[in-house]
């Protein structure tokens, strides 16, 4: 069975990444077409990346607190970005969190959730050129949330009925791509 991981995308205290992850596992999980599993980027307490160049040139190099992270993402075929916009783009801990890696990422699928005032799509698009670097297949459909109408005081997730079959389709593509790159994987 395949496992799809499901990053939260912010660190900040009562942050809403985690409740959007967690309502998108307790959709997901009926379906039985994979292994999901919510990864939460603040029990990692990753510092921020700052290693020598010659350290963060060399794809195998995983600095010691990040071994935890590493072999979490090593383990997944896919993953589920969850990505609140901040300041037009994707937030620090999110953007530090996957530079920790290289390798650990290749070859997989990836969803995108955005939110934001209006819906996080910037930052699902700065998320997707991040994405292709790393040789991670991103998937076009991508349910995109607004603060003002899916979040009650913009902190307690109450999305729209709209978003769930979104939500289906882009998982449904994600297990179609994770499936089609896993044999690519197994390769090496």
């Amino acid at each position: 069975m395949l496992k799809i991981g499901i990053i939260t995308g912010s660190t900040r205290p009562n942050r809403n990444s985690l409740q959007v992850a967690e309502g998108l596992k307790r959709l997901a999980d009926p379906r039985g077409d994979a292994e999901y599993e919510v990864i939460d980027i603040a029990t990692y307490n990753l510092p921020m990346y700052a290693e020598p160049i010659s350290a963060a040139y060399s794809q195998n190099y995983v600095t010691p607190e990040a071994i935890p992270w590493s072999k979490k993402i090593a383990e997944m075929d896919g993953y589920v970005f969850i990505t609140p916009e901040y300041n037009h783009g994707v937030t620090s801990a999110l953007k530090n969190a996957i530079d920790y890696l290289y390798p650990e990422w290749n070859n997989k699928a990836a969803g995108i959730v955005s939110y934001g005032s209006t819906g996080g799509v910037r930052a699902a698009e700065a998320l997707r050129v991040i994405l292709a670097e790393l040789q991670i297949a991103d998937v076009r459909t991508h349910p995109a949330m607004s603060l003002f109408t899916d979040f009650e005081n913009m902190s307690v997730f109450t999305p729209a009925d709209i978003h769930r079959d979104t939500a289906h389709a882009m998982l449904d593509q994600v297990i179609a791509w994770s499936t089609v790159l896993k044999p690519l994987r197994e390769k090496k």
